[in-house]
């Protein structure tokens, strides 16, 4: 199966949990988007804010990964919290700003309005757009082995 690719959308700090745990959660812990994914498939992570809830602006596409062949699973965070996991395996990358790819992101179609594909969460995203960001966040080799 030829795999498909994400954009996931969450703040740059619940990023970093994710990346240093090996999962990734979407749309504040809800199942269906992580269940539209499959073993192979490839998601970037934006980030339009520093930290959730705060009004620090980040812009950038702050962490990269291919999903690992692992069911979607719960993980109880406590006070009635569990949010909807997958196993990820991040790759070691740069933090990219969107704003100079903005143009060439074909999934981006209003320009003038360019964060509105984000607005739901999670937005599949064609082949050459994710070569194209992950063209900027990971080194040649790396890229080579997409």
């Amino acid at each position: 199966m030829k795999p498909r690719y994400w954009i996931v959308v969450a703040s740059r700090d619940h990023v970093q949990r994710g990346v240093v745990g090996g999962f990734a959660q979407a749309n504040h812990g809800k199942s269906s988007p992580l269940l539209r994914m499959h073993p192979g498939d490839w998601l970037i992570y934006y980030s339009s804010k520093i930290t959730m809830g705060k009004s620090d602006t980040c812009q950038n596409f702050t962490a990269i990964g291919k999903l690992k062949d692992d069911p979607v699973y719960q993980h109880d965070m406590g006070d009635g919290f569990a949010p909807f996991r997958r196993d990820v395996f991040y790759q070691d990358c740069r933090e990219v700003s969107i704003l100079p790819l903005i143009d060439a992101l074909s999934f981006i179609k209003d320009k003038g309005h360019w964060g509105a594909p984000f607005r739901f969460g999670v937005v599949e995203i064609p082949e050459p757009d994710f070569r194209l960001i992950a063209g900027q966040m990971l080194s040649e080799e790396q890229l080579a082995k997409i």
